[in-house]
């Protein structure tokens, strides 16, 4: 289902609304200033408790000197989502959508993961934290295998964190990999609608261990 809207009646609390009943908007092109709603007939999801990571992305994430943070730089994330690179000279990342995201960021439902080279960010993702759902917009890689450390480290975290759905929005080659499955409108609700009624908590994670 799409929909356009005008850019003027979008607000943050209105986009998680949007979230909430499975919705999220897009535009045709970072130079658009028109937004309008998504609802896909059939949904890209990760399962959280059936994430595959392949052996050499597991080598990768035990020797890499890369350092992952998140959070630190929500911005520069959006920017290098919507930056163009070889093969995509534009994205759907207007400044609409940039305004949006980061002022859900301000309000602690929009989450960044960054991997950093000492001061250099050179991968990462951000998305949409509700109730125990995660809805991941966007991610990027400006050096081999960045972005796929970001969303390991994100899956590690959501399970810490006590969610249950890692949304995609579509499926890609790119996330395949990571076992990443298609499902119909109807189940993804189901899944939704689950995740809505509880809360999780994105930094636990980073939490100290209550076991002795």
């Amino acid at each position: 289902m799409t929909d356009e809207s005008s850019t003027l009646d979008i607000t943050p609390q209105i986009l998680l609304r949007a979230y909430a009943c499975g919705i999220f908007p897009m535009s045709e092109g970072a130079d658009d200033p028109t937004l309008f709603w998504i609802e896909p007939e059939m949904r890209g999801i990760i399962p959280l408790d059936n994430f595959h990571i392949p052996k050499r992305m597991q080598r990768t994430m035990r020797t890499t000197s890369f350092q992952i943070r998140v959070d630190t730089d929500f911005g520069g994330v959006m920017d290098a989502c919507a930056a163009s690179a070889p093969g995509r000279t534009t994205t759907w990342i207007n400044p609409q959508i940039h305004a949006l995201y980061r002022d859900l960021f301000d309000m602690g439902h929009s989450h960044s993961v960054e991997v950093w080279d000492g001061d250099s960010l050179v991968g990462g993702l951000y998305g949409v934290s509700l109730g125990t759902a995660f809805f991941g917009e966007s991610m990027f890689s400006r050096a081999r295998d960045t972005s796929k450390m970001a969303l390991i480290h994100l899956v590690q975290r959501l399970n810490a964190g006590g969610y249950t759905l890692l949304d995609t929005q579509f499926i890609t080659d790119h996330l395949k990999q990571f076992g990443t499955v298609e499902i119909p409108k109807a189940e993804y609700h189901a899944l939704l609608d689950h995740a809505m009624q509880r809360r999780a908590d994105f930094y636990a994670l980073d939490k100290p261990s209550q076991h002795p």
